[in-house]
């Protein structure tokens, strides 16, 4: 019986999501001769039937150097937690077997879920109602288990290098302590690694609260010994010791989850207050997240989409493609959304930026 799959993006948007999206289509359609439905905008474009569209070869034609994702995304459809206004009340309500019915009511006979940790929690969800899912590992925070990387990570990465590249020679020219802060959530890693090679003085990042004192005494020292600014590479989910992390707006009812941001400017702050120094803030936001992906993004998101399509093939659900060394493989969903994959800060990525000279916080 010819199969009909079913692909949603969920969660944040990041650089090679039409990859995955074009892989999918094109080992459906000419390999395998099944019929593919593209769902807009995540999770909410199971709720309503005009949302669901077929994708065939024309669809994906020339999507693979574009970043986004053709399908739209979002990070607030949670069926199972659900903003409904009632009386002019929100309320939270679960609205998943609604999702259920409409999803065997279009004739899916799998479900591909591109998305993060939040994304692929609801599709294990779906899989115990019932639903047969495969999941595919996105994020730019590279904050899944279970997988060396996310695809949209090192996109983002070289973005935020980049960038790094270029302040260095305005924070020279003036004398300045640049702040650089970067996404990432509640994992440091495109601080970290983006703060190595972009040869940043000071790396804040979530795994290791900061201290001012010591920052500004490490600038000092640089200065002493003739470097007259700094660059500093700053994470939105770093906090200083005893302190809370800096927020735009906390969770409520209709967006579920905090919005970081602000720690560039909390820290340029602080400094500018014990130092005789300049300081400027740049912060880099939802620049990670677009433009065209890297090769290595574009390769590992079309090389998850066949892998994704194999275990359709032999009817395993409840997994997720991942990345082991260089081979693509597979794990249980539940595994790898059991908690984030954090920077550990006493690995060897901090210790290598540590022996660099390069100052955390601590």
């Amino acid at each position: 019986m010819a199969k009909r799959i079913g692909i949603l993006t969920g969660g944040g948007d990041c650089p090679g999501l039409n990859a995955v999206i074009r892989a999918l289509v094109k080992g459906a359609i000419l390999k395998r001769g099944w019929e593919v439905v593209g769902i807009e905008d995540g999770f909410d474009g199971l709720l309503e039937e005009s949302k669901m569209r077929p994708l065939g070869l024309n669809e994906v034609r020339g999507i693979l150097p574009r970043g986004g994702t053709i399908l739209g995304t979002t990070n607030r459809g949670n069926p199972f937690s659900y903003p409904v206004e009632k009386d002019g009340k929100l309320e939270i309500v679960d609205i998943s077997d609604r999702v259920v019915d409409n999803i065997s009511r279009a004739g899916i006979d799998a479900l591909v879920a591109i998305g993060g940790e939040g994304s692929l929690t609801i599709a294990l969800e779906l899989m115990r109602k019932g639903v047969p899912v495969v999941g595919v590992p996105k994020t730019i925070d590279n904050d899944l288990l279970e997988t060396d990387v996310t695809f949209g990570y090192n996109t983002a990465l070289e973005t935020a290098t980049y960038a790094l590249d270029k302040l260095h020679s305005t924070a020279e020219s003036h004398h300045r302590v640049m702040v650089m802060e970067v996404m990432g959530r509640y994992a440091g890693w495109i601080a970290l690694e983006s703060g190595i090679a972009g040869g940043a003085d000071v790396i804040l990042i979530p795994e290791i609260p900061f201290s001012i004192e010591k920052i500004c005494e490490s600038i000092e020292r640089r200065r002493s010994r003739g470097s007259r600014f700094s660059i500093i590479v700053a994470a939105e989910g770093a906090m200083e010791k005893g302190g809370n992390r800096v927020v735009k707006s906390g969770p409520d009812l209709r967006h579920q989850v905090e919005r970081l941001g602000g720690i560039g400017e909390y820290v340029s702050r602080r400094i500018g207050k014990c130092l005789d120094m300049d300081s400027r803030v740049t912060v880099l936001g939802h620049l990670q997240r677009g433009g065209s992906p890297s090769t290595f993004d574009r390769c590992l998101g079309s090389r998850f989409g066949i892998k994704a399509l194999e275990l359709i093939e032999k009817g395993i659900f409840g997994e997720m493609v991942c990345l082991r060394g260089t081979e693509i493989r597979s794990v249980k969903i539940e595994k790898a959304v059991r908690r984030l994959k954090l920077v550990n800060p006493r690995g060897q990525m901090v210790n290598a930026a540590e022996e660099l000279g390069i100052m955390l916080g601590r």
